[in-house]
Parts: C-alpha cells; structure tokens; sequence
C-alpha cells in the first residue's frame, strides 16, 4: 500500500463509519445511517486498470486530479500487450480485469488503456451496469476537439489504437468538420519503458514519426491534408515522452495528454454522481493506492516507479490470477 509522505492518518474505524443502532422514531438515528452510509459509498477506491504498466500514467494523473481518493490498480502483466490481440480477446481479458476490480468494492471503474478503450468499454459496461466506467479515448478526442482552431488534429498511438480507428471516429463525432491524420509510433513504448525518454535518442524517434505527419500537403504530405495544430498522445506510454515530443513538435502544436483528460472526466463523473471523496474531508488528506498484477511484481515495481514517479516497493504490489 503507497501512501503520499506526510498524509495525516485517518479517522478510526471502518470507511463508512461505525454501526449505529436504531430505535423506533429516532430520525437522528436514521439520518446518521444515511450519512454512514454515504460515506461508505464514497470512500470506495477507485478502480484503474491496463494491460501493463502505461496506465500509471493515468493514475499519476488521477491522484494530482483526486488527492484524497484511494486507487485500486490492476496491471495484467501477464497477458501484456493487448496492442497484438484481437479485438475479441482484448474484450475478454478487460471484462475480466474489470470484473475482478468491481469484486474489491470499488465505486468507479478507468479504463487506463486505449486499446481496452478501443473495445471493451460496451461489455465492460453491460456487465457493471450502474458503475461509472471511464475510458481514456473519449476525453482525449473531446479535449483535442476543443483546442484545435483549424479542425486539423493529429494522433499517435499503438499499431492497434490506429488501425482500429477509434481516435479518428471520436474525433469526428465531436467535430464532424475534423480533418484527422493517425500514424503508430510503437518505439515510443519501449523507449518509455527503458526509460530513454529524454535526450538525443526519443527525440530522433519523434522526428521520425512526427516530421511527416505534422507536414501540411505543401510539403510534400498527401494533397488536401493541412498541418496539424493539435497532436493527441494516444498511448499511456507516451506522456513518459511528452518532452521530446513537443520539442520536435513544436510550440504552435498543442500536445494533448489522455491521461490528464481522463483524470479530468473523472473527477467530473464523481462530482456529479455524488461519489467525489473530498466533500467534507480535511484538505490534507492523501489516499492509499494499493496495486494489482497479474505476473512479474519485479518488473512491476521496477518499471512503474518511473511511470509513477513515485517508489512502488514489492510488498505494495499483490499478484492475482483473472
């Protein structure tokens, strides 16, 4: 269990409060089970999950988002990429991975991977019917959307998010008038992953798959395509990155993290839905993150200190089977 340095220890006794005894007529008492029990409701962790370690990114995200909010993170590591199987498989395992998170109580449930994003937000959804689920492409696809000025939107992503289309087909449904150019940069993740994320090495690698792809039609990309404004970071991986890709990109390109835009969607659905943590609790509180994974605590451990920027010790990381 991680915990933020200098967090106050929290108030004795269960998350939702102890057990009141009611007597007949006593509305004080009736009131006092119904706040108990909204407490109880939102002190439920969060639950996130991904196919590995690139969703710390978007749990970095969540906890600068939701300081008081306890974290519940599954990694599948065992079955990582999700980026190389079919559809079908990856709308299985992320069903699955999403069963076991509702399992442990958690009161909303972030998709931290866009491939899983891509296709298993229906079944996840049909089977946690009631729960807040959240995906990473749709917030990324809105927030592009909306800082754009020329409608001219570029994304990089995983082989599998771009042939898949789902960052194009969000875009468009949000700005119909959208002239969207996709391209994979699959180095990006084992460059964030050996931590080579700064320095002559990534930004070679970002010259190499953005120069042509943030090129208008007048020099010498496809006729009819315009140079892009906005570029969308459509991989957990890639804000590991975000440095030598915006110097290679460029001031005049917005860089659109999907990590930071899901972690805004999702303190919007927690304050709407009445599940946001933070109402009423002190302003210094930090929540627990506690961690899941499905093979290979080591690498988990080794690996996701540096995405999370933060020490994930061993015995924080529990392995399960799914």
């Amino acid at each position: 269990m991680v915990e933020a340095p200098a967090a106050p220890d929290r108030a004795s006794g269960h998350p939702g409060g102890d057990p009141v005894a009611l007597r007949d007529g006593d509305s004080g008492a009736v009131a006092s089970v119904g706040r108990s029990r909204e407490r109880a409701r939102t002190d439920r962790p969060i639950g996130v999950f991904d196919s590995g370690v690139g969703g710390l990114t978007v749990l970095k995200a969540l906890v600068s988002e939701l300081p008081s909010e306890d974290f519940l993170y599954l990694g599948d590591t065992a079955r990582l990429p999700y980026g190389t199987k079919s559809a079908g498989t990856v709308a299985r395992y992320s069903v699955q991975a999403a069963q076991a998170l509702a399992g442990r109580g958690v009161k909303c449930l972030v998709v931290a991977c866009n491939t899983a994003s891509s296709v298993g937000l229906p079944g996840i959804r049909e089977r946690l019917e009631g729960m807040p689920v959240i995906g990473v492409i749709e917030p990324g696809a809105e927030a592009a959307c909306a800082v754009s000025r020329s409608g001219c939107i570029a994304v990089i992503a995983t082989e599998g998010t771009v042939n898949g289309g789902a960052y194009q087909q969000a875009i468009l449904r949000y700005r119909g008038d959208a002239r969207v150019t996709a391209r994979p940069a699959p180095l990006f993740v084992a460059l964030a992953e050996e931590g080579l994320c700064d320095g002559p090495i990534p930004e070679s690698v970002a010259r190499h798959y953005l120069e042509p792809l943030l090129r208008s039609d007048d020099g010498g990309a496809p006729a009819g395509r315009c140079a892009p404004d906005t570029l969308v970071l459509g991989c957990t991986h890639f804000p590991m990155l975000a440095g030598a890709i915006g110097r290679v990109a460029g001031s005049q390109v917005q860089i659109i993290d999907s990590a930071v835009t899901a972690a805004r969607a999702v303190r919007k659905v927690l304050r709407e839905g009445g599940l946001a943590r933070s109402a009423g609790m002190p302003h210094n509180l930090r929540g627990l993150i506690h961690f899941l994974a499905t093979d290979s605590a080591e690498r988990f451990m080794r690996i996701g200190s540096r995405f999370l920027e933060r020490p994930i010790a061993a015995g924080d990381i529990e392995l399960i089977d799914l």
